[in-house]
């Protein structure tokens, strides 16, 4: 059994060490809201937050994790900086497919919590999460507004 902290409850779960945490989220506990992508942690689909940076979790071992918090979509709204993400994207209606969304949203809450009035540079570097609808405009000018 590994103890990880997701969303801010302690969870038991009985899968091998090296289980992606992805799949942990997913197949184990049934957090859907994390989506599989590529599986080499090259298009940000699967993006949490650990300790508040984001973080592939297709490719990070649940037992690398120790006593970090990880936070995934599914409770974003809890987090103020979250919130007002989501609440940018829903009024910009930055989604086309979607599919991509989650992943999007923590990394732009990890930007905001690290750097709270982000330049258009500190977007560029920040958002590397793959969009095939090509979205990149609208997720920018989101971050812009969930900034203030």
């Amino acid at each position: 059994m590994i103890e990880v902290t997701i969303n801010g409850g302690r969870r038991r779960v009985d899968v091998e060490p090296d289980t992606p945490l992805l799949f942990v989220l997913r197949d184990t506990l049934g957090m859907t809201g994390t989506k599989y992508g590529c599986g080499i942690a090259a298009c940000g689909a699967c993006t949490v937050m650990m300790d508040g940076q984001a973080v592939r979790s297709c490719q990070l071992p649940i037992d690398s994790i120790g006593g970090a918090k990880i936070q995934t979509i599914d409770a974003i709204e809890e987090d103020d900086v979250g919130r007002r993400v989501v609440e940018a994207w829903v009024d910009l209606q930055v989604p086309q497919c979607g599919y991509c969304q989650s992943g999007q949203v923590m990394a732009a809450t990890a930007l905001l919590k690290e750097t709270p009035q982000p330049t258009d540079d500190d977007i560029a570097a920040a958002m590397t999460n793959l969009c095939r609808c090509g979205t990149y405009n609208m997720i920018a000018d989101a971050i812009r507004k969930a900034a203030g």
